[in-house]
């Protein structure tokens, strides 16, 4: 069964001076245990498509709905907070934050505090492959893959089973790259998370479960 289906999905920005039809009646399914790319040319769609599936916004028409249930009728606040886990191009990590504290914010945010949240983000800090000593360390003193590799940890941390990841990959050189979608892959294979990439990288689209592309707001199989 699917955990997250988009129905005939419609957006459309509208200014004082012109308005843009972005989605076209968009379909989709993702199911958990997959790693799935979405790609396609800058303006095609592929990120107002993730902001709707992230509960950023609601469709002009058509339905997103996690677990059977359309995100219209959520309370989109509690859905991104425990449900759909955002790894962003740009790491958005807190600066003037550890990384144990960057990892624990979403934990606190749901009332999990104190030593067992550290332990938990000791323990995921493991699994994204750094070393503890890092911890302590503030992100500006990391590299850009152990930051993506902290933001990475954080999103987990709140036991989503729904990953949603724009351009993962994009700051990072070949092997730091190559390193985060070999991560990506291990939690969705080995861990069963539902990862939604978008991305213009074609080597995660070449590794993909299944790959999505978009052209002037509408979805295709690749």
């Amino acid at each position: 069964m699917a955990i997250l289906e988009v129905r005939d999905v419609t957006y459309r920005y509208e200014t004082k001076y012109q308005t843009v039809d972005v989605l076209k009646g968009v379909t989709c399914s993702f199911e958990e245990g997959k790693l799935y790319a979405l790609i396609g040319k800058s303006g095609s769609g592929k990120s107002t498509l993730l902001s709707l599936m992230a509960g950023l916004m609601l469709p002009r028409s058509g339905e997103v709905c996690f677990n059977g249930r359309p995100t219209a009728s959520l309370d989109l606040s509690r859905y991104r907070r425990e449900n759909a886990a955002v790894i962003y191009q740009s790491f958005r990590l807190f600066p003037l934050l550890t990384v144990s504290e960057n990892v624990t914010y979403p934990m606190e945010l749901r009332g999990f505090t104190g030593k067992s949240a550290r332990e938990k983000a000791q323990r995921l800090i493991e699994k994204v492959g750094l070393p503890q000593n890092v911890l302590h360390r503030f992100p500006g003193m990391l590299s850009g893959g152990e930051q993506q590799r902290v933001a990475i940890a954080r999103a987990i941390s709140m036991d989503s089973r729904l990953l949603l990841a724009d351009e993962p990959t994009g700051n990072l050189d070949t092997e730091n790259g190559n390193r985060i979608l070999d991560l990506l892959l291990e939690l969705a294979h080995r861990d069963g998370y539902c990862v939604i990439v978008v991305t213009h990288d074609l080597d995660i689209a070449a590794r993909a479960d299944r790959t999505y592309r978009m052209r002037d707001g509408m979805l295709f199989r690749a």
